[in-house]
């Protein structure tokens, strides 16, 4: 079991997890696993966002109206997202932790980064039916390997030109069914105990909690400073993550 100290670690991660994602409409497990990683290892932290990532987000998928535009443009992507979770997942298994936990801090570097100086790409329907299937691939086999769901996805998803409340539910989508398949790519590895199921559903009062509180302060402050200040601080922690595990390598 782990001791109090641990539990009272992920109750509060997730308290915040979910203020974040109240406001901007995304990065509970993104932050989530930057914070847990520091104090955990890579396959717990990612255990531990199972049952908050995977609520929240089919709450958030299933509300908008647009689920029929968003599978016409974006299912051969989130197919090919989801399936391929299982495969990153393997490497649990044969790649050092810090390695995979350094990969983690690199993608978290490269989301922040991405957003603060503005990256925004297009696709055109005919580029989306070849791009759609190979960025997906990437992206499930990066999810397997460390647990993030955003790296090329949300990119990919902004750059199908949805429109916001489009583009906040095609990421429910993506973040939903990329929980569940990692619950059956870590369940499959044995990465996934029964301590780790109590402590994640235990996990989603604070989710909630979170999220409203944070949807609340969405309507007190500006969500572009919001965004700024989420991003800066993902890039100092993402590059925290990146020189701790190294230090692991000496």
């Amino acid at each position: 079991m782990m001791p109090d100290a641990s539990m009272l670690l992920i109750l509060a991660t997730f308290l915040l997890a979910g203020l974040v994602k109240g406001v901007i409409g995304l990065g509970l497990p993104t932050v989530s696993l930057a914070i847990l990683t520091v104090a955990l290892d890579l396959p717990s932290a990612m255990a531990l966002l199972l049952v908050p990532s995977f609520v929240t987000n089919l709450w958030q998928a299933l509300v908008g109206g647009h689920s029929r535009l968003i599978l016409s443009r974006a299912w051969p992507f989130l197919l090919m997202a989801t399936v391929t979770v299982w495969f990153g997942a393997q490497t649990l298994k044969y790649v050092q932790l810090s390695t995979l936990s350094a990969l983690l801090g690199a993608l978290l570097v490269v989301y922040a980064g991405a957003s603060l100086g503005g990256l925004r790409c297009t696709i055109s329907a005919p580029q989306a039916k070849w791009a759609g299937p190979l960025l997906g691939l990437v992206n499930g086999v990066l999810t397997g390997m460390t647990g993030s769901f955003v790296v090329p996805g949300v990119i990919y998803l902004q750059a199908l030109g949805f429109t916001r409340d489009a583009l906040i539910q095609s990421m429910g989508m993506l973040f939903a069914l990329s929980t569940l398949a990692l619950a059956l790519a870590l369940q499959s590895n044995d990465l996934l105990t029964i301590e780790h199921g109590i402590r994640s559903t235990i996990a989603l009062l604070p989710a909630i909690a979170g999220m409203v509180l944070g949807q609340r302060i969405r309507r007190l402050i500006s969500e572009s400073l919001f965004r700024q200040l989420f991003f800066v601080s993902l890039l100092a922690l993402g590059a925290y993550i990146i020189v701790t595990a190294l230090g692991d390598f000496t």
